[in-house]
């Protein structure tokens, strides 16, 4: 059977202008998981959404791989829900960037006071009872990233792939191969690590979920590594 190597970005740039940019930290975790796959991975395709995080880890793993990676494939279908507007739809003041950092700074933990909330805006979004105020509802979202994960299966033909996209896709995918609820879904997406591998096994049309959120490769170097937004 052949593998697909789903790949959480590494960690972006959360507080900073362009979000959308690897953290020093995110290229470190990209260059660890490089030298972790060498030797044990030869992909034949690498696939990954079209924003600049997917991109970016891409380039960190091939630095730390050591020798020549094929040419990521850009898949719309594998980019993050816009999490920004699912917060907004909350918290509509946070739209206002400075608002939000300064109500943040006022919680001894602001990174922890932001998943509160961004676990609330989470359950808003997908409860399916305010779907006109999203630009791209739950159920949307999950059927572009299958759409997605169906195309790249047949493109990739049986060969084994590296996929660098995002923890909402992995997440929905996971859900999908294991038929979980949304809440399950939500869940899982809450606990995946930057840089951590989830492994698809398949051939025809049989799928199966073989490693979820691995990441272990972080946590053989430097426990500090692993970060989970």
């Amino acid at each position: 059977m052949a593998t697909i190597y789903l790949i959480r970005h590494g960690q972006a740039s959360f507080g900073k202008d362009n979000y959308d940019q690897l953290s020093p930290r995110g290229w470190e975790q990209g260059r660890v998981l490089g030298r972790w796959l060498a030797g044990k991975v030869q992909p034949d395709a690498v696939f990954g959404g079209n924003m600049e995080r997917h991109r970016e880890t891409v380039e960190a793993i091939a630095s730390g791989f050591g020798e020549a990676l094929p040419d990521m494939q850009a898949v719309e279908g594998l980019n993050e829900f816009d999490h920004m507007q699912v917060v907004e739809r909350l918290r509509p003041e946070w739209a206002d960037r400075q608002r939000m950092a300064s109500d943040l700074a006022a919680f001894p933990k602001p990174a922890r006071a932001f998943q509160q909330n961004f676990e609330k805006a989470m359950a808003r979004w997908v409860s399916g009872q305010f779907d006109s105020d999203y630009t791209e509802t739950w159920p949307a979202f999950r059927a572009r990233v299958i759409a997605a994960l169906d195309g790249l299966i047949e493109f990739a033909d049986g060969g084994d792939t590296l996929v660098s996209t995002s923890g909402g896709p992995i997440a929905v995918i996971a859900q999908h191969l294991l038929e979980l609820s949304d809440q399950k879904a939500l869940e899982m997406n809450n606990v995946i690590a930057n840089t951590s591998v989830s492994r698809i096994l398949y051939s025809g049309p049989r799928r199966s979920l073989a490693v979820f959120n691995n990441y272990s490769h972080l946590e053989a170097e430097d426990s500090a590594l692993v970060t989970f937004r």
